[in-house]
């Protein structure tokens, strides 16, 4: 029987905001060796107390190992932080888990190539205190020699590494995706509970039927799903006019309570213009024809 211990790649990890701070601890916890850098050092001094190296240069931290791990504040701070070392790029796989769009990743990912380093995009669909777990989970995309030369580090992140192809966009607009339902949701979440305390009720009062009400939604995913990439709206199971009811409403009953009503307007325009557009009798999912064009 083997005995050999686990292969321990080091890595290198730029930014240590929460998340990149995350990252450098499990790697730690695994083993790996760890190089650290960060505008303001003392944030890695509990890091290189448990044994990782800080660079004082990012040209040293990039000196240091061929996987570098990018957790900045956006695309933006990646150049700024990355030019003044550009020399050093070269020979490198550069993990960049920092929000970006999908246009700004591949950007970045031509940029990173003519001076001779790969790049992968990543897109982390958990907070800090995921980072490590082995049911969490990262989309990447860009070069497949790259993710699956790395693969066993990008495990240590999140357990489960999902690549997605080669476009370096991809990652970026799959984060996008899941940004985009989590934020509206959330901000739905907080609509009703604006709604809840003007009406004498607290957050804990509406918890149940809140959560009830968001484990509905993967009722329906799947269902309108189908219906959509055939191009099916019909009104057998639900009519646009019947929702733009609803959600006028919903509309009324926030200006009863002197609730600010900018998000439930906006739900409520757009079911107008769906109305204006002729899709009355449609199901309400034809509204995504409406949203992709951006009229």
């Amino acid at each position: 029987m083997s005995t050999s211990a686990p292969v321990t790649t080091p890595v290198t990890v730029i930014g240590l905001g929460p998340m990149g701070r995350a990252m450098a601890a499990a790697f730690l916890d695994r083993g790996h060796p760890v190089t650290v850098w960060n505008r303001t050092p003392s944030r890695a001094d509990d890091l290189v107390a448990r044994g990782a190296r800080l660079a004082p240069t990012v040209a040293e931290a990039l000196a240091a190992n061929e996987a570098v791990i990018l957790s900045l504040t956006d695309q933006a701070a990646v150049r700024d932080v990355l030019a003044p070392a550009a020399d050093g790029l070269a020979g490198r796989v550069l993990v960049d888990l920092t929000s970006a769009t999908p246009e700004e990743a591949r950007a970045t990912a031509r940029w990173a190539a003519e001076r001779g380093a790969a790049r992968l995009t990543g897109g982390v669909t958990v907070p800090p205190s995921g980072i490590g777990q082995p049911e969490s989970s990262t989309f990447y995309s860009g070069p497949r020699a790259a993710f699956d030369r790395h693969r066993a580090l990008l495990e240590v992140v999140t357990g489960v590494a999902d690549h997605r192809g080669e476009d370096p966009g991809l990652a970026a607009l799959y984060y996008q995706l899941g940004m985009t339902m989590f934020w509206t949701a959330m901000l739905g979440y907080w609509q009703a509970v604006a709604l809840a305390q003007a009406n004498g009720l607290t957050a804990a009062d509406i918890l149940d039927h809140a959560t009830d009400t968001a484990a509905s939604l993967s009722g329906f995913l799947p269902f309108y799903a189908a219906r959509i990439d055939k191009g099916e709206h019909q009104g057998d199971v639900d009519r646009l006019a019947m929702g733009t009811a609803s959600v006028e409403h919903v509309l009324h009953t926030h200006a009863d309570a002197g609730v600010d009503t900018a998000l439930p307007r906006a739900v409520a325009d757009l079911f107008r213009r769906g109305m204006a557009a002729g899709h009355a009798d449609d199901s309400f999912s034809s509204l995504v024809a409406l949203m992709r064009k951006g009229e």
